[in-house]
């Protein structure tokens, strides 16, 4: 079973600085049909405008993932970690008993577009981490690759796995899953086919009961793959 979350139909909050749209419920959009998938609970793609940002802020409880499609992101928090975020690098923070953070724009002339992850944590009161991982192109490029898990260079603290592929147009990718296992695809950019079902730029699809996922590029496309029990 497929269940498409069509772009357009995502929740949508412009302001002078930010863009973003919501697949899931997130500050003051709320969609009683979509919460949340399994442990992925938020799902926001963002557009941050030159030499703008969120300012410190606090989080607890939540395994939160940010990856970058365009531009950099600057990040601070309380555990005392100064850091750039670039294409290619994927971001993690374990919220865990609470910390504090700001994520800015650092460049005087060009946005930055990024998706925003949060993840339900295994429990409560884990200990806040920060850690930052980068992925060459080439192990990324026409392969599910696993950028985040228990058996991933980034480390999630729940029975989730995160894969990431760039497609070359044409180029088709797999994906067992297993019994019991569900899957939420997300298309960062470009055009693909989803089981056979098109999808779009900022589509997203709800997989269940499934024996496989198959990704197949019809142009140029990145997609995110998230493995859930």
């Amino acid at each position: 079973m497929l269940q498409i979350r069509p772009s357009e139909e995502r929740g949508h909050n412009k302001l002078s600085w930010l863009d973003t749209r919501f697949t899931f419920s997130f500050d003051q959009y709320y969609d009683p049909k979509h919460v949340q998938f399994r442990a992925l609970r938020v799902l926001n793609e963002d557009v941050v405008a030159p030499g703008q940002g969120f300012g410190m802020h606090p989080h607890r409880d939540m395994e939160i993932l940010t990856w970058i499609l365009e531009g950099s992101l600057e990040h601070r928090d309380s555990m005392g970690t100064g850091a750039v975020i670039r294409p290619g690098e994927l971001q993690h923070m374990t919220a865990g008993t609470g910390v504090m953070h700001s994520e800015f724009n650092p460049s005087a002339k060009d946005p930055v577009h990024l998706l925003q992850i949060w993840i339900v944590p295994e429990r409560k009161g884990l200990k806040p981490e920060y850690e930052q991982f980068a992925y060459p192109d080439a192990e990324l490029r026409n392969q599910f690759a696993l950028v985040a898990g228990s058996e991933a260079p980034v480390n999630i603290r729940q029975d989730v796995n995160l894969y990431i592929s760039r497609l070359d147009k044409g180029k088709e990718v797999k994906h067992a899953l297993e019994p019991g296992r569900h899957a939420w695809l997300q298309v960062a950019r470009g055009e693909v086919a989803v089981n056979g079902k098109a999808l779009k730029a900022g589509d997203g699809a709800a997989i269940s009961d499934e024996k496989e996922v198959r990704v197949e590029a019809r142009e140029a496309s990145e997609a995110l793959l998230f493995d859930l029990a």
